[in-house]
């Protein structure tokens, strides 16, 4: 990714701390002017005051609840017709980490509404704006919960995959379009994520490598950067990823057929069934 003078304008949810903050941050700094998007007003506006300050950039602020239908809607109509906006980072979610026998499924409920419907119904605002210039960039933020679903609860696991496989199938789509389609897979990050979902960071197993939003959004641009389409910031190797990917893209063409596998025996079955007695 180039750094243009005029990159254009990024829209950013969850903008009020932590990853989204530094996405904002980052953002600001090559160039884009900016808009926040989250529920507290108070933070946006000190972020956005900082922002400006320290970047010169522009800065608009839209206190949204993303999980509230006419909020969302508000946040669907700006990316829609605001022709500046070049980027979108689907940033804002939450997670749990109680066992799924040990969550209040209203709380799935209201994850699963921002994780994914939220996310989705953003990505449709601004798709067809981007194919229509020509041009544009989705960031949708992921985890690598999204591959080692036994990690963590299983409803965010579950979230966090259709972001990955909503992304892939975005890119196959929109990749002829120019539209850019990025999914980040952060691990375990230093932010309120932790204390929000009923562990605070402090007291994550010792054998869990934290590491700080701004190392995370920092190694997710440099990937963006290299062309990258799925970023795993914490992964040494990107062979293993891209091995991974190759497995499954290459069992995919295996998947249908006409008849079942041989190996459930289907067929010596059926004919034993018709046998005479």
């Amino acid at each position: 990714m180039t750094h243009k003078q005029n990159p254009g304008t990024a829209l950013i949810t969850g903008a009020s701390s932590g990853i989204g903050a530094v996405y904002a941050d980052r953002l600001a700094r090559r160039g884009f002017n900016l808009i926040l998007v989250a529920r507290s007003g108070d933070r946006l506006r000190a972020l956005a005051d900082r922002l400006v300050e320290s970047t010169g950039r522009r800065v608009d602020t839209l206190v949204a609840d993303l999980s509230d239908s006419q909020d969302l809607a508000r946040v669907e109509a700006t990316l829609s017709s605001r022709e500046d906006i070049t980027m979108l980072v689907n940033n804002a979610g939450f997670g749990a980490t109680a066992p799924l026998l040990s969550s209040d499924i209203k709380k799935m409920e209201e994850m699963i509404t921002l994780n994914v419907v939220a996310l989705t119904r953003l990505a449709y605002a601004a798709a067809p704006a981007f194919v229509s210039r020509g041009a544009g960039t989705i960031i949708n933020i992921a985890s690598v919960v999204a591959i080692s679903p036994e990690t963590l609860n299983g409803v965010y696991g579950g979230s966090k995959a259709y972001v990955l496989a909503f992304s892939q199938s975005l890119q196959h789509e929109l990749s002829d379009k120019g539209v850019r389609v990025q999914a980040v897979l952060p691990g375990a990050t230093a932010t309120e994520f932790w204390t929000v979902a009923g562990l605070p960071v402090e007291h994550l197993p010792k054998e869990i490598g934290v590491m700080s939003a701004d190392d995370m959004v920092d190694a997710a641009l440099a990937g963006l950067d290299q062309g990258e389409e799925v970023t795993i910031p914490a992964l040494p190797d990107r062979a293993e990823w891209d091995a991974y990917d190759g497995a499954r893209r290459a069992m995919s063409g295996r998947l249908s057929n006409v008849v079942a596998a041989p190996r459930y025996g289907i067929s010596r079955l059926r004919a034993a069934a018709v046998e005479p007695l």
